[in-house]
């Protein structure tokens, strides 16, 4: 059962959704550097940020105040690959930095439909090879929510594949698995107040472009999923992507590579980044896995 507060955000959501929908890349875009702008300023004075060079995309450094940081999260923020750029990933960056006080490299990776695939795979990949310049591979974590969840996964089996030395541990929101999305979902969109089938199949035909959507690198749902890090994972059932979520999971255990997934009743969409008691309880659960297998104590 979800709380009252999700209960009346979600009715907000609801209303609301016809006019997201609407939105154009551009617009969409906007919205959401404004909802990261909004994030900075609740840790504003607690974290500050730094800017990491890259040439072909933007990133930034989230630096707890308190404290030296023992280890790094890389964080591959949502927006279904169209959207999401480095105003909006400081959001979130600056919340986990504050709430872990750990460094957070916020990747602003490259958008489609300017840069399709394999543009935020390579974007990711250079962001991991710069996070192990400053911290060991076994104190850092993935973290990424919606489209940014399955790009984690997507970025460990390169890194595997390429004996790059995987991280700690990977932990996602709603995580994007599927992009072939040829499973019957319209009743998971009824019940969706946040996205859309057709907003996902037209983002998945942006992003993928001429390449085959069951490619592993895309769907990570149908890769190699043997020899990954540990995983946790948060999902609602009020959601499009649940689906998802509980396949990948189910794929990742019976590959050898333990998942935990959280299945939240009654909530939707990358519930964990919107303030609500369930988000709260979330992050408790994900520093407890944080302490587990970064440091191994709970």
């Amino acid at each position: 059962m979800a709380s009252l507060l999700s209960t009346l955000m979600r009715g907000q959501f609801t209303l609301l959704n016809p006019l997201l929908q609407a939105l154009d890349t551009q617009k969409a875009r906007k919205l959401q550097e404004g909802l990261g702008r909004l994030q900075q300023r609740a840790v504003s004075g607690r974290v500050h940020f730094q800017e990491e060079p890259f040439e072909l995309f933007e990133a930034s450094w989230a630096w707890p105040k308190t404290q030296e940081p023992a280890y790094a999260l890389l964080y591959l923020h949502g927006g279904a690959y169209t959207a999401g750029e480095l105003e909006y990933s400081k959001g979130f960056g600056g919340a986990m930095a504050d709430y872990f006080q750990a460094a957070v490299l916020c990747v602003a990776y490259r958008l489609a439909p300017e840069h399709p695939f394999p543009a935020a795979l390579e974007d990711a990949l250079m962001a991991y090879q710069k996070a192990l310049e400053h911290f060991a591979p076994e104190k850092i974590a993935f973290v990424g929510e919606s489209a940014g969840g399955g790009l984690c996964y997507a970025l460990a089996q390169k890194c595997r594949d390429d004996k790059i030395p995987l991280p700690a541990a990977i932990l996602t929101a709603s995580p994007w698995c599927d992009l072939n999305m040829q499973r019957d979902v319209d009743e998971a969109c009824r019940l969706d107040p946040l996205l859309s089938c057709d907003g996902l199949r037209y983002s998945a035909q942006q992003y993928a472009g001429t390449y085959d959507r069951k490619n592993p690198m895309i769907s990570p749902l149908f890769g190699d999923l043997k020899g990954l890090p540990d995983s946790l994972m948060f999902v609602g059932t009020d959601e499009v992507l649940m689906e998802d979520a509980v396949l990948m999971a189910d794929r990742l255990n019976s590959a050898g590579s333990p998942c935990e997934l959280v299945v939240k009743e009654g909530m939707w969409h990358a519930y964990v980044l919107y303030g609500v008691p369930e988000s709260k309880e979330a992050m408790q659960q994900m520093h407890e896995f944080l302490q587990e297998r970064i440091h191994g104590h709970p």
